[in-house]
């Protein structure tokens, strides 16, 4: 059914402008399905990963795979996104 593709495009989208209000991150890639592909600052990716599964992508250029899934809520991706400005700000 194309219901839940559109939910996991919908997702990402969703992960997408939440990162994208945060200036340190940078997305590397075009958002095109479920995966938001992201470059951090390295010192945060280890306590990001302690609350949150991902992989690191390429590790010469500090780009981690964010990927959405179809039981992926707002409120996850909200949460997500204040954790990362915290350790990015430091606050």
């Amino acid at each position: 059914s194309p219901l839940p593709v559109k939910l996991l495009y919908f997702n990402a989208k969703l992960l997408e402008n939440e990162i994208r209000s945060i200036t340190k991150a940078e997305i590397t890639q075009s958002v095109d399905a479920n995966g938001v592909f992201v470059k951090l600052p390295p010192d945060i990716i280890p306590a990001l990963q302690k609350e949150n599964f991902f992989y690191v992508w390429n590790e010469k250029i500090s780009e981690v795979r964010l990927m959405c899934s179809y039981d992926t809520t707002e409120e996850q991706i909200k949460n997500f996104g204040r954790r990362l400005k915290e350790l990015l700000t430091g606050r």
